[in-house]
């Protein structure tokens, strides 16, 4: 049973934002400071990106662990409605395979970053943004083979 009457669970729901979320803001922060400039959401490229790189063809999506139905914690089909929610988050994760496949397709390098990789622990966090670096620096690095062979 849910806790919240249906006019608070809707009120709920109608607040949660598909842009500018905290992760969004922390990667977007981090890799500003470190001198690497993005483009927000791509409305041209499928999946709209959260945050490209067209200087190294890199994209990086931001994905909630609910939505995208990571297999972690943070997601819980919930209790009520089971079968609506399970079918339309299927549908999200299905949509963004097809989506990142489209991208590989177009020459770009697609990063997936899970909200619960953000977590409050910030030696996690740091981690997890210089994992981003090195994947950035590593396309970077296989452009530059790619375009001598």
């Amino acid at each position: 049973m849910d806790v919240h009457t249906k006019e608070q669970r809707h009120f709920n729901m109608s607040r949660i934002c598909s842009k500018n979320t905290k992760p969004e803001l922390l990667v977007r922060k981090y890799l500003w400071s470190k001198r690497y400039r993005y483009c927000l959401q791509k409305n041209d490229l499928p999946g709209k990106p959260d945050i490209v790189l067209p200087r190294y063809n890199v994209v990086i999506f931001i994905n909630g662990c609910f939505w995208h139905m990571h297999n972690c914690k943070k997601f819980v089909l919930p209790s009520t409605n089971t079968e609506f929610w399970y079918d339309k988050l299927s549908k999200n994760k299905l949509r963004d395979k097809k989506n990142y496949r489209k991208l590989k397709k177009m020459g770009w390098i697609c990063i997936k970053i899970w909200e619960c990789q953000l977590s409050k622990n910030e030696k996690k966090v740091l981690e997890k943004l210089h994992s981003i670096l090195i994947d950035i620096k590593e396309s970077i690095s296989t452009e530059h083979i790619n375009n001598f062979v």
